[in-house]
């Protein structure tokens, strides 16, 4: 049952993180559509939680939006509070995603093998 309340609760939290970017109330133009939320990851005891971003830029600049992020982490928390009823709002971690790169690497890689 805890495991279940989890993933839902991860769930919420990346659904509502996104929709803050989308609506743009994260309010810092370097954050822009190349950023992506692709998962959250809630510690057991509901007090942390890793929020994983994909961001399509280069290596430093994905660096200086993550720390970016990260430096927003209690105002986007503050606004996942008024929006996510839970009884501990947990502490927002922002955590660089490369893996849709990755895949996409991989796949061209295997497209580009010979038959």
């Amino acid at each position: 049952m805890q495991e279940i309340r989890r993933k839902k609760i991860e769930s919420l939290i990346r659904e509502t993180i996104s929709d803050m970017m989308l609506r743009g109330e994260i309010k810092d133009p370097r954050i822009n559509e190349l950023v992506t939320i692709t998962g959250a990851s809630i510690a057991k005891d509901m007090r942390d939680a890793k929020v994983f971003v994909s961001i399509m830029a280069e290596s430093e600049e994905k660096d200086e939006i993550i720390r970016i992020l990260n430096h927003a982490s209690g105002f986007v928390q503050k606004l996942l509070a008024e929006r996510i009823r839970l009884r501990f709002t947990p502490r927002l971690r922002f955590v660089r995603d490369d893996s849709l790169e990755t895949g996409f690497r991989v796949n061209q890689i295997l497209k580009d093998l010979p038959h």
